[in-house]
């Protein structure tokens, strides 16, 4: 079965799978737009955070390493 999403941004259909380089975004521009609007403070988290766990310091570098070993795009190339 192929999943199916629509791109956050224009609403086309985006298949899930590995060859999908940008997804759930259809393109690299829909993408920069999404992000462009984070930066903007036009999406932004409704709720505080639930958890009642400070982070520690180790944990923030945890976090930060998943989110950039799975998000290649923040990368700056070498």
């Amino acid at each position: 079965m192929t999943l199916t999403v629509s791109c956050p941004t224009c609403q086309q259909q985006v298949t899930w799978h590995e060859k999908s380089e940008f997804r759930p975004f259809c393109s690299k521009r829909c993408q920069l737009i999404d992000l462009g609007d984070w930066a903007e403070e036009t999406h932004k988290i409704s709720q505080p955070m639930q958890s009642h766990t400070p982070l520690s310091e180790d944990m923030i570098d945890a976090l930060e390493d998943e989110f950039l070993l799975n998000n290649k795009f923040f990368v700056e190339p070498e």
